[in-house]
């Protein structure tokens, strides 16, 4: 049994004091994959350094649609020069969020088609953020031709009706926490319907702790959980949702399997 976990922050603040105990907890439940996602100038270079000391951690580098008010050129030409690194593996994550009101919307859609436009000119996949924004999301996405590198929805928490069009311009739907959670219909709708090809599993931890731990400090042994809470959902086993989910984490990456 193998999980991968597609997006984590174990460059976060809440994992300074034990960081190391946490990944190998997560080893040892058999999170073996994991991609640590750095957003903004204190958590990136942190997301490399984690993904250079662990053969099987990898990176993605983006900007968070919360600060796109704080990118300049030139955080963007560091993300293209990061984007080389070995154990980089997606741009992101990127998007929009309308929940909170740091970053005028017309400047957070500006630095999102200047991350897809980078990521299709270095020919990655991205990781899409969003938040009480969906349709907004799906124009830009169509319209920079996101589908040529396509990505991630992370952490899927909308209408199954979207799905197909997400599906259409390349993109897999990953499920967290809120798959587990009694009062979230959507996810579990989403986790019916979702071709098994391009379903995919994360954390994002330290945030979105599914049951029963929901509400403490999320960590990537917790994607266990979302795996099996998923397999119920959809009548299989877990061993399949593990297998399957893992294969296309390592198809999008562009990983060898090992």
């Amino acid at each position: 049994m193998m999980l991968f976990d597609t997006h984590v922050h174990m460059n976060a603040r809440q994992f300074i004091e034990d960081r190391d105990e946490v990944i190998k907890r997560a080893f040892d439940t058999g999170v073996h994959y994991m991609v640590v996602v750095g957003f903004d100038r204190e958590t990136i270079p942190l997301a490399i350094e984690i993904a250079e000391q662990y053969e099987t951690i990898y990176a993605a580098v983006g900007w968070h649609p919360v600060d796109a008010i704080d990118m300049t050129d030139d955080d963007l030409a560091w993300i293209e020069e990061l984007s080389s690194h070995p154990k980089v593996v997606a741009i992101g994550e990127m998007g929009l969020d309308y929940h909170w009101d740091k970053s005028p919307k017309d400047v957070q859609k500006e630095v999102f088609r200047k991350q897809i436009q980078l990521a299709k000119k270095v020919n990655m996949p991205i990781i899409i953020h969003n938040r009480e924004a969906t349709e907004d999301i799906i124009q830009i996405l169509e319209e920079e031709d996101a589908k040529e590198v396509g990505g991630i929805m992370h952490c899927y928490n909308d209408s199954v009706q979207y799905v197909q069009q997400c599906l259409d311009m390349n993109f897999y739907i990953s499920l967290g926490g809120p798959v587990t959670f009694k009062n979230a219909p959507l996810p579990k709708e989403v986790a019916a319907e979702v071709p098994m090809d391009r379903l995919l599993v994360e954390t994002d931890a330290p945030f979105l702790a599914p049951h029963p731990n929901r509400g403490k400090r999320n960590e990537p042994a917790y994607v266990k959980l979302v795996a099996e809470k998923i397999a119920e959902i959809r009548g299989i086993s877990f061993e399949e949702i593990s297998e399957n989910t893992t294969k296309n984490a390592f198809t999008l990456f562009g990983l060898d399997v090992k």
